[in-house]
């Protein structure tokens, strides 16, 4: 007994070691591209370096950089923006998407074309949506205008992009035409893991529509809408691209990360520009840790 004790332990110690020889080449990946730069950026957020000021020599600033965030009333700005921007999108995604995820889980013709074809304006690049969408704005030609116009709702053509109200519904229409149908499959996905026996038992039970929506259908794909809200959540607030080609950040339109994007690139102020770049990284971990909370251990059963 001892020497197939032995033998086991050995055997195991062996399984253990090839893991970690296995593992090390993508550790090694991951420290390279994803930990040294989070380091590195968290250092230089601690620094003063304004590339335009070479001679400065980047003195070490401590916290100072971080200071200036809560004084700067630009970042401020930016701030509640991305906030809004993420409670909007996501609030009209996730109610969009969850109708689209009950009626694409019913049973019709074609249902297998209308589910490929959903996926169309999620798998657009966002800069090309982007641009795509600008056009269809444009205060000269655009679709948008000329719909509303054929409709009544407005008496001419209007610059939608020009002000800051037009801007944002500008904005969110595009990522929710863009989003929604990503947010749609991730909930089909666990609509349909439900078993129909428990809708079956619930008509047995005298359960109307809203009361099997409520009792069956919610509790079962709650962990599913959750990571659906996770995912939207993070990508709604790291929102970059969009706005960037779409507004260019103005008129009341400038994110977190386009404002950090400007500080790096356009200003060369790496000092400023990477404690932005930390405190987003610090909210969509607070965000994340939100979110594993409110999943709890169903997160490993998904």
């Amino acid at each position: 007994m001892k020497k197939l004790r032995k033998g086991h332990g050995s055997l195991e110690k062996t399984e253990t070691r090839d893991a970690w020889i296995m593992m090390t080449p993508a550790i090694i990946c991951l420290l390279v591209v994803a930990v040294y730069p989070i380091l590195r950026t968290f250092w230089l957020s601690l620094h003063e370096m304004v590339l335009t000021d070479p001679g400065s020599g980047y003195p070490f600033r401590g916290l100072s950089n971080y200071a200036a965030i809560l004084k700067d009333t630009r970042a401020m700005e930016a701030i509640l923006f991305t906030l809004k921007f993420t409670v909007v999108t996501v609030f009209f995604e996730l109610l969009i998407g969850f109708t689209s995820a009950l009626i694409m889980n019913k049973g019709f013709k074609a249902k297998g074309l209308v589910r490929a074809a959903i996926l169309i304006p999620w798998a657009i690049p966002t800069s090309v949506s982007a641009m795509m969408w600008k056009f269809i704005y444009n205060d000269q030609y655009g679709l948008f205008n000329d719909i509303l116009t054929r409709l009544g709702v407005i008496d001419g053509y209007k610059a939608w992009l020009s002000t800051s109200s037009g801007s944002f519904l500008a904005l969110v229409i595009t990522d929710i035409w863009k989003t929604a149908p990503y947010m749609a499959l991730l909930i089909l996905a666990g609509l349909q893991m439900v078993p129909d026996e428990m809708y079956e038992a619930a008509k047995i039970d005298g359960a109307n529509v809203f009361q099997r929506f409520r009792f069956v259908t919610l509790p079962t794909v709650k962990t599913t809408v959750l990571v659906a809200l996770l995912f939207r959540t993070l990508d709604a607030f790291r929102v970059f691209d969009l706005i960037s080609v779409m507004t260019g950040g103005a008129n009341g339109t400038e994110s977190i990360s386009v404002y950090a994007y400007n500080n790096l690139m356009k200003f060369l102020d790496f000092g400023y520009g990477s404690s932005l770049a930390v405190l987003i990284f610090i909210v969509v971990f607070i965000i994340s840790l939100i979110y594993m909370k409110l999943m709890g251990d169903k997160l490993t059963e998904f």
